[in-house]
């Protein structure tokens, strides 16, 4: 065999080398009807929630589901909302393959295109980041249910599990669950936001998020502003300018645009491994100065915008207000006036455990880092503030002793930042998060049956020899 099927070939006979121990020892749970109760329910099967997956069953918790609301191998940005050409991240990173050389993005890429193609490569594009994950899921079989939506979740005390309300086709299923990984993404801990100043001055037509559907075809001709300067403010106003659009002028409330990314400072074992071990005050010190100090558009996305003619920069320029009127929307800055047809909001997003639907009955029992933390005057952050302050394995922490099962939902989102560092959402990090996570998951199920598995151990009895 040679190109996939043998890389295929060889994958297999790594996973069955490693596979020790070998045998599943989670106990199975029922309701008190006798309904199946899952070990873990992994909400979000892009990359973090296939690696989640992964990483469990290689640990011997088989009775797993992942579900996704979006269809079959188009879980996350990639496929959807992403308008980017290439993955931001260097491609050398490594994460989902738990190790394995032969599970590597790098063995897939040279299998399919031949030694020495990944040295020629620059950055991985993000269709081909898609097709690595989906053929990841199939080589590891993992169980996942597309368009199925967590819609709601709750502590059921008498199956002393979750039930998890999820809707497939229009019908809703309650799922019962002892643990439960939220994996969603850059938004699972809140939601993506457009200025109140935007939406509430704008009728709809008039704007959209850079997360949003765009009809970029519409804006052919057209005279398009992009408020904010990081890169997916970028890509979406290069995919404009491709599209045909007039003119394209992006505003940003810096001076010069950030040209120094700290995420690629981050990438080292301490940090990546570590910042979720130091005190509160370093962990918020180190969050915050990394935000602080922006996002930038990587070097690819600036130029693909850059070389429009119609492409315009407004440095010092951030938006203080926004009128619709018969010539076009008219924007103020303290530079003056700009008139446009379209708004895309380059703002990302807000942290706000409020805002997720799925968490409306948990939200109350949940500590946020405004809780725990106060910083020194004038280094505060609103939005630090909300994250959820998470235990050493991703997990929520109870306000109560009353409410224990609230550590039983794990939080592997990119709130997660301040409390764990580079986990959730996030390729970097994901070699030492993937396995914190599920160490806390596989102790804190072994700790909960620890009778049952005395129990085991006390009624064991085979014979080595007569």
């Amino acid at each position: 065999m040679t190109g996939l099927p043998a890389l295929e070939a060889a994958l297999q006979r790594d996973l069955a080398l490693l596979q020790y121990p070998k045998r599943a020892w989670v106990p199975e749970r029922t309701t008190p009807d006798g309904q199946p109760i899952l070990d873990v329910l992994i909400v979000g099967g892009g990359q973090g929630g296939l690696a989640t997956a992964a990483a469990l069953r290689r640990e011997k918790v088989l009775n797993i589901l992942v579900v996704d609301r979006n269809p079959p191998d188009r879980a996350g940005p990639w496929l959807n909302f992403a308008r980017m050409n290439t993955l931001r991240t260097p491609k050398h990173l490594t994460g989902p393959d738990m190790g394995i050389p032969n599970l590597t993005i790098q063995a897939w890429w040279e299998a399919q295109h031949g030694e020495g193609s990944w040295a020629q490569m620059g950055l991985v594009p993000k269709e081909s980041w898609a097709a690595y994950l989906a053929w990841y899921r199939r080589m590891l079989d993992l169980p996942v249910r597309a368009e199925t939506e967590l819609t709601a979740l709750r502590w059921d005390d008498e199956a002393d599990a979750f039930a998890a309300t999820v809707r497939h086709g229009g019908e809703d299923e309650v799922l019962h669950a002892r643990r439960v990984v939220l994996a969603t993404g850059i938004e699972g801990s809140g939601d993506w936001h457009v200025p109140s100043f935007i939406a509430d001055a704008l009728p709809a037509r008039r704007y959209a998020h850079t997360r949003w559907d765009i009809d970029f075809d519409a804006l052919a001709g057209k005279r398009v502003a992009v408020l904010g300067a990081g890169a997916s403010a970028f890509d979406n106003a290069a995919v404009a300018l491709e599209r045909g659009a007039a003119a394209v002028d992006l505003f940003f409330r810096r001076d010069k645009l950030v040209n120094v990314n700290a995420y690629r400072w981050a990438e080292f074992v301490g940090f990546l491994r570590h910042v979720g071990d130091l005190d509160d005050a370093t962990r918020w010190k180190f969050i915050r100065k990394i935000l602080r100090m922006g996002q930038l558009p990587p070097t690819d996305t600036f130029e693909r915008a850059r070389k429009h003619d119609a492409f315009t920069l407004h440095p010092s320029s951030p938006w203080t207000a926004v009128r619709d009127t018969p010539q076009g929307v008219v924007i103020t800055t303290p530079k003056g006036e700009h008139t446009c047809d379209f708004v895309i909001a380059g703002t990302g997003f807000i942290t706000d455990l409020s805002l997720r639907p799925e968490l409306a009955e948990l939200r109350e029992h949940i500590v946020l880092w405004s809780e725990r933390y106060t910083p020194p005057a004038g280094e505060e952050h609103p939005d630090l503030a909300r994250h959820p302050y998470l235990g050493p394995n991703f997990e929520f922490l109870p306000r109560t002793g009353d409410t224990p099962w609230v550590s039983h939902v794990y939080n592997y989102t990119f709130g997660c930042l301040l409390s764990r560092g580079f986990g959730g959402a996030s390729i970097s990090g994901m070699k030492y998060s993937i396995p914190r996570l599920v160490g806390g998951i596989t102790r804190s199920l072994f700790a909960e049956d620890s009778d049952a598995h005395y129990q085991s151990l006390c009624d064991y009895a085979v014979e080595e020899f007569q």
